[in-house]
């Protein structure tokens, strides 16, 4: 119930409550799905529509099929650079998690942010392959802003109501805050 729940969430306030303009996109091929990742930092930060944030890094498996994605974003074309791929949205309720790549349920859980961790948003930014497959599961490093609202592009407070498929314990989970506005 509860994925579904968050799927309607994250799907309307992609549409109803973002203050960026969105041009969703449905990309069709090879994608990066960090809904069960955490992000480490990288010690650098990425500017996001005009705002600095911490850079994070996630190891995330990659699929093949339909995903959804922000072209503002992506240069506003699903096709990424040679050696690359995108980090996008799926509808996917099992797939490929750490630590042993095994495909697993998604399991979707709230979660409070920190002084020492966050949330990260890898939705839309680019991923660098990796060339060693996991448990027969390729991966990608995919790099995006720690603490940056899908839903505002602003930052998101320590104290943040959150989501994530990630297990309890992973620093920095993918995911999103609740929209408070």
């Amino acid at each position: 119930m509860i994925n579904n729940c968050i799927k309607y969430l994250l799907v309307f306030a992609m549409f109803a409550g973002s203050a960026n303009a969105v041009d969703l996109a449905i990309c069709k091929g090879r994608y990066a799905l960090c809904a069960a990742s955490g992000a480490t930092p990288t010690g650098k930060t990425i500017v996001v529509n005009g705002k600095t944030f911490q850079e994070g890094v996630a190891v995330c498996p990659v699929l093949v099929g339909p995903a959804i994605a922000d072209l503002n974003l992506m240069g506003g074309k699903c096709k990424a650079p040679k050696g690359k791929v995108w980090s996008l949205f799926s509808t996917l309720t099992s797939y490929p998690q750490a630590p042993s790549w095994d495909v697993q349920p998604m399991v979707v859980r709230q979660f409070t942010t920190t002084d020492t961790s966050g949330m990260s948003n890898m939705w839309s930014f680019p991923c660098d392959l990796i060339a060693k497959k996991v448990n027969d599961v390729r991966l990608a490093s995919c790099y995006g802003p720690i603490n940056e609202s899908p839903w505002t592009g602003d930052h998101v407070p320590v104290g943040a109501t959150s989501f994530t498929a990630a297990a309890v314990g992973v620093l920095n989970p993918v995911g999103g805050n609740f929209p408070t506005k």
